[in-house]
């Protein structure tokens, strides 16, 4: 069909838009489809003409109203007949973009991307509020982090907000860690220190001797949460809003010995920050 998407972005209102050079006008009849990876669930729409003449054509699609469930949605384009997968030039990813993206507050999260064959895609995940950490590192004693707080409805201004993070010890005897969230109170987050909140940009520190100092014979994880006035549960410290999947393989931060003890930031098969003991 002679058709490569330039430029692909889901917007603020869930809108696929979509930038398209073409080698042949789209016909009237032209449909959108999008298939399921796994399942080859379907979902079709219906595109007007581009009109004889044109060599690049503007699609918008609202996602919302097409009830996609999470996972990979490959998408086609369908004429006459014919189904081809749509070639893309867009890497699909922009920081800037996905920031403003994740300021609302949202059940499912919508991106397009292209495949590591040229394709456009989308990726669907559930959106939960989170911590998302954009830095990690030890300075002088200390496990620093700063991040963006995602998925939370609140706005990115000037504004200082109370808050507080809380580190829970993990039993390394109930499998991986990341899974249960604990509420403001939970008994289990026996390290806490407050952090600074602005907007929705985060920063908090806290002393690698008082983690050490509370962790049982030197051995263990602890899993950070930042508790934030005005918000109605603690939110986990993740990374899922940039695109590399499946931190715990190929995200390695260096250690630091306290006392001889190491310890070393890594993340859970979900992709939520840890502090490892001793590891």
């Amino acid at each position: 069909m002679g058709v490569v998407v330039i430029d692909a972005e889901v917007t603020l209102a869930d809108v696929l838009s979509l930038r398209l050079s073409i080698a042949e006008p789209l016909a009237d009849g032209t449909r959108l489809v999008l298939r399921r990876r796994g399942t080859g669930e379907e979902r079709r729409v219906t595109l007007g003409a581009s009109g004889g003449r044109t060599r690049d054509a503007s699609v918008a699609v609202s996602l919302a109203s097409l009830d996609l469930g999470p996972g990979r949605w490959d998408a086609y384009l369908e004429q006459d007949g014919v189904r081809a997968r749509i070639q893309s030039a867009d890497p699909g990813f922009s920081l800037d973009r996905l920031d403003a993206y994740a300021l609302g507050r949202r059940t499912l999260a919508y991106r397009a991307y292209r495949t590591r064959n040229g394709f456009l895609a989308l990726k669907i995940d559930p959106a939960e509020p989170v911590a998302d950490v954009r830095a990690v590192w030890f300075r002088e004693g200390r496990f620093e982090v700063t991040g963006l707080l995602a998925y939370t409805g609140l706005d990115d201004d000037d504004q200082h907000r109370h808050a507080t993070l809380a580190l829970r010890h993990s039993d390394p005897d109930h499998g991986d860690p990341g899974h249960n969230d604990p509420g403001p109170d939970d008994s289990a987050a026996t390290v806490r220190v407050a952090a600074t909140v602005q907007g929705v940009r985060f920063h908090a520190a806290l002393s690698l001797c008082d983690v050490l100092a509370a962790t049982p014979d030197s051995q263990g994880s602890w899993e950070p949460y930042l508790e934030v006035d005005g918000l109605d549960r603690a939110l986990p410290l993740g990374a899922r809003l940039d695109d590399v999947e499946g931190k715990r393989r190929r995200v390695h931060y260096p250690h630091a010995l306290v006392d001889g003890v190491p310890i070393r930031p890594s993340f859970t098969s979900g992709d939520e920050l840890l502090l490892e003991v001793g590891a």
